[in-house]
């Protein structure tokens, strides 16, 4: 298995080494205790999302306030995505800039992103299938987005699709208006989270 940092600190690509034979394939699709010798930190995975996508359907900006955030882990177990992960804390030295990692079931590749990054993605196939190994629990009260499409933050969506958002995401705020308002994390708040402060 193999961890490539991106260049958001607290982002990573995990490819997994993949074992085929006449039968299909296995592989280790999750190390906890590997991904800790990067992190500083073994995750603490409470829960975990399966979420299943038409083709053109971009879900995300998501992110949740910092303390307590949420990491995630996210992998493909049918088709294929555009992976996003976005930089929302405020005063970071990447604040803003947007990494895409394309995820499917050639690679098998995972990212992880640390709290306090934002998340989304786009799906490629008809009944994409994403799995989400989430460091806290769902709260409501505490999870947040920005639009998806808003040009400041300027995911590149691949062309050719028609795009599909939830109500929810169509009615996100933008990165400015989220700035404006509080609601973005800051890296302090991430660096005193992670003992870094």
């Amino acid at each position: 298995m193999e961890f490539e940092p991106l260049v958001i600190e607290g982002a990573f690509v995990v490819t997994p080494r993949q074992f085929p034979d006449d039968r299909g394939v296995f592989l280790e699709s999750f190390r906890g205790d590997l991904l800790a010798e990067h992190l500083g930190h073994r995750p603490d995975i409470v829960q975990t999302n399966v979420s299943v996508s038409s083709r053109g359907t971009v879900r995300g900006i998501h992110f949740a306030d910092v303390p307590p955030g949420q990491g995630k882990y996210i992998t493909v177990l049918s088709g294929s995505l555009v992976d996003y992960v976005v930089d929302l804390r405020e005063g970071s030295p990447t604040f803003g800039r947007v990494e895409e990692v394309h995820l499917d079931t050639v690679d098998r590749r995972a990212v992880y992103l640390t709290e306090g990054l934002g998340h989304a993605f786009c799906a490629l196939d008809d009944d994409t299938t994403a799995m989400y190994l989430c460091t806290a629990a769902y709260n409501p009260t505490g999870e947040h987005g920005i639009h998806p499409l808003d040009p400041e933050v300027g995911l590149a969506i691949p062309e050719g699709l028609e795009v599909t958002l939830s109500p929810k995401d169509e009615a996100a705020p933008t990165l400015a208006q989220a700035r404006e308002s509080g609601l973005l994390p800051t890296w302090e708040q991430w660096q005193e989270l992670h003992g870094r402060g």
